[in-house]
């Protein structure tokens, strides 16, 4: 939902951090795979409940998704780098609540639900782009892209801060995970709504 309003702000930032990672020999799909790295080992973190840790490595390796692409504009972009990417940030997304759930039995049927809820969402956002990639639509909204980013109201942002505040509390996953679960499918139902619009007959 926010995504696509705060480009014009961090782009500016991450591009210039992009082009000196490039320079220095740093390719865009070693920065994609060292986000994972530290997105994973956030998850890890959150297993172990060392939430403090957790908070910090799942912040270094957002930054470090976002610069991915950032490297790929200074050098070039890939069609396997675009798929690299979106593989990688379903994987880092399913890892937090599957984390939670192994810290503490209590949190297993919430974050079910929420891995259920990304599983469904991805799938919408991946349909969309096959769909309109094969309508010949395009969008610079979310900034410059692999492909077709379509719009809803849990996106990558939202999903971060979740995380976030799921990392600053953990003692509330469980509300936190239905919240944004319901959330997910409201975004499913959203971008059905936005392809039935976009490409009916």
């Amino acid at each position: 939902m926010f995504d696509a309003k705060i480009r014009p702000l961090i782009d500016p930032p991450l591009n210039a951090v992009g082009r000196a990672l490039a320079r220095i020999g740093f390719t865009a799909n070693s920065i994609t795979l060292l986000g994972l790295g530290f997105g994973l080992g956030g998850a890890y973190a959150v297993s172990q409940e060392h939430y403090g840790w957790a908070l910090a490595l799942v912040v270094i390796g957002r930054i470090l998704d976002g610069l991915d692409g950032a490297v790929a504009r200074a050098t070039k972009k890939t069609a396997f780098g675009g798929y690299l990417d979106i593989v990688c940030d379903f994987i880092f997304y399913v890892s937090i609540p599957l984390a939670f759930g192994i810290a503490d039995p209590a949190n297993s049927l919430p974050a079910l639900m929420l891995v259920a809820a990304f599983t469904i969402t991805g799938i919408s956002f991946l349909a969309f782009a096959v769909t309109a990639a094969e309508q010949g639509a395009e969008t610079s909204a979310h900034g410059e892209k692999s492909f077709f980013y379509s719009t809803g109201i849990a996106e990558g942002g939202e999903t971060i801060t979740f995380f976030l505040i799921m990392c600053l509390f953990p003692m509330h996953f469980a509300a936190l995970a239905y919240i944004f679960a319901g959330l997910c499918v409201v975004t499913v139902l959203q971008r059905t709504v936005l392809a039935w619009m976009s490409f009916r007959d």
